[in-house]
């Protein structure tokens, strides 16, 4: 059984299909990537998938368990935590008070909840800048903590909405190293990213959606091959 299972969801707005009868599942301890053109539907699945949105038809399983329907801290209590595509700290709260926020999901005490916090500071690179008001960071430093807060909430899931959009070089291969790290901690990563070398790097496996479909799914070397998804959205990324 597979840690996280997509069953034929659909989503519809009105009547826009946003999604059409997606299924997958992510195995327990891989990395899965998401991707697709502008507008496919990779957003919209994460909002269904974290309890955002209700789907219009079919479920989400975690661990066995029907969590679509579900609100989405009572998903995040379960074990599944995810950043978002723009940032939005607690901006006039400390770096360190941010992070000791999201601990507080499974500390009983402050004292335990900052320990927690320090460590995953430590961890993402940020322990110098833990009473950096959070809006004062710069964009690199800001998805990081992104991720900090999700990994604070000790998931086993986590959900990495472009994760990696608007870095430098150099941060890029920071946060491809934290990635790699929250890997060996044995959690589970699903994530959303266009940058095609990271993705074709990290990647276990790889799911593509266009127009609210899937069109293919399978390992990067069967992804980078595959006609459709050339035609679909990796000679528009390669030509981007």
């Amino acid at each position: 059984m597979a840690l996280l299972e997509v069953d034929k969801i659909s989503m519809f707005f009105g009547g826009l299909a946003a999604l059409s009868n997606i299924s997958y599942g992510v195995e327990k301890g891989e990395i899965l990537a998401l991707i697709g053109p502008n507008g496919a539907g990779k957003t919209t699945l994460f909002n269904v998938v974290n309890g955002f949105y209700k789907p219009s038809r079919g479920e989400v399983r975690f661990n066995g368990r029907r969590i679509s329907g579900l609100k989405p801290h009572q998903i995040c209590a379960l074990g599944v935590a995810r950043t978002f595509q723009v940032v939005k700290p607690l901006q006039r709260m400390s770096v360190l008070d941010n992070v000791i926020a999201s601990a507080f999901l499974r500390a009983k005490t402050k004292a335990g909840a900052e320990r927690r916090a320090m460590a995953i500071l430590e961890f993402t690179g940020l322990t110098e800048d833990k009473d950096v008001l959070s809006k004062g960071l710069p964009l690199g430093k800001r998805k990081r903590l992104e991720i900090a807060r999700a990994l604070a909430t000790e998931p086993e899931l986590i959900l990495l909405d472009e994760s990696f959009a608007g870095l430098n070089p150099a941060e890029l291969d920071v946060s491809i190293e934290i990635i790699k790290e929250i890997k060996k901690k044995g959690i589970t990563i699903m994530i959303i990213e266009h940058h095609m070398k990271v993705i074709m790097s990290i990647s276990d496996r790889i799911v593509v959606l266009n127009y609210g479909q899937k069109i293919a799914e399978g390992s990067p070397v069967e992804i980078s091959a595959n006609p459709l998804v050339v035609e679909a959205y990796l000679g528009e990324a390669e030509g981007a």
